[in-house]
């Protein structure tokens, strides 16, 4: 196959596009500035349109450089990790996972959904969290070989990505025991009564929670909201409000943060995705956190029977689905 384009015009490209200028990539490469130039004019004739345009005293892309930047951005990254993807292969092999969490999804469910991947001995996984669409721009990139989020991807054809559902959860109320009401106060009356911790307006999860309140007629008092579902579960750990969680890790909520559940939060649940791109589905550790089971939940798990002294009321259970979104 013959190349309309020398690679080496385009890592010129690449550079100046990235110091902003023909100077500071001439000085970057060492190179004199009428070379660099005349090696950047070289890509555009090959290509037939112009990439750069003048801006001041610099230089900014134009649309069609902005397409070949974004090409450009994902052959060198891809290039810059093979020394060491070839090192490790030669020496002790690694699998390794560059996985995105959406910063809706609760640490403890990440950690969760990651159990297929965890037991295997060679796994090297790096976590990096931040909103949706910077991850799924990531993705694109593939800078990430999954994202972990509480919604699937929008449709968009360009991109090509594929949301697997993984888990359905439904959610529950949790508090500190110095703030559980008696047991023979109504639920969810009583919720009125408490201060509450909620997610912030932002996340998905509280535009639901607002619908659920307003249903049935409850005006909540809430005393914090948080971007950060382990922040929240922190404060509401220590007697601040009461404050929502998935039911999926009950048990882990009673025995890590020493709560109590004070009833289901009826008709509210979340649902957890793994997106990847059509190419990435064949990494052996996505396929694996896609279609292997996880493992069976502990007693108290399953039932959401927690320690006797633990709960008010049980957690609704959850559910798992794992076809192709």
């Amino acid at each position: 196959m013959t190349l309309v384009f020398n690679y080496r015009h385009l890592y010129y490209f690449w550079v100046v596009a990235k110091e902003g200028g023909m100077a500071r990539a001439a000085a970057r490469l060492d190179m004199a500035v009428q070379t660099v130039s005349a090696q950047v004019a070289e890509l555009e004739r090959s290509l037939g349109h112009s990439l750069l345009k003048p801006a001041g005293r610099g230089l900014a892309l134009t649309e069609a450089g902005q397409a070949a930047l974004q090409q450009a951005e994902a052959i060198f990254q891809l290039g810059q990790a093979l020394p060491g993807l070839v090192q490790e292969a030669g020496g002790n092999p690694v699998l390794r996972l560059q996985l995105g969490v959406n910063d809706g999804v609760p640490k403890l469910v990440v950690h969760r959904l990651l159990q297929p991947v965890l037991t295997e001995p060679r796994l090297r996984l790096r976590c990096r969290e931040n909103d949706l669409p910077t991850l799924l721009a990531d993705l694109a990139l593939h800078r990430l070989d999954v994202v972990l989020a509480d919604r699937p991807a929008p449709a968009d054809t360009h991109l090509r990505l594929v949301s697997h559902p993984l888990e359905t959860s439904p959610l529950a109320w949790y508090a500190a025991p110095a703030l559980c009401p008696p047991a023979d106060t109504p639920f969810p009356q009583q919720l009125e009564q408490l201060p509450l911790l909620l997610p912030s307006p932002q996340q998905a999860t509280r535009q639901r929670l607002d619908a659920w309140f307003e249903a049935r007629g409850l005006r909540p008092r809430i005393v914090g909201e948080f971007d950060d579902s382990a922040l929240l579960k922190t404060f509401g750990a220590g007697g601040m409000g009461v404050f929502p969680a998935p039911a999926l890790v009950h048990a882990e909520l009673l025995a890590r943060y020493g709560v109590r559940c004070l009833g289901p939060c009826e008709g509210v649940d979340e649902h957890y995705y793994a997106i990847a791109t059509e190419r990435r589905v064949q990494h052996p550790l996505v396929q694996r956190l896609i279609h292997r089971t996880l493992p069976e939940p502990r007693a108290e798990q399953a039932t959401g029977q927690p320690p006797d002294n633990a709960t008010h009321a049980d957690p609704p259970q959850t559910t798992r689905r794992r076809r192709p979104y």
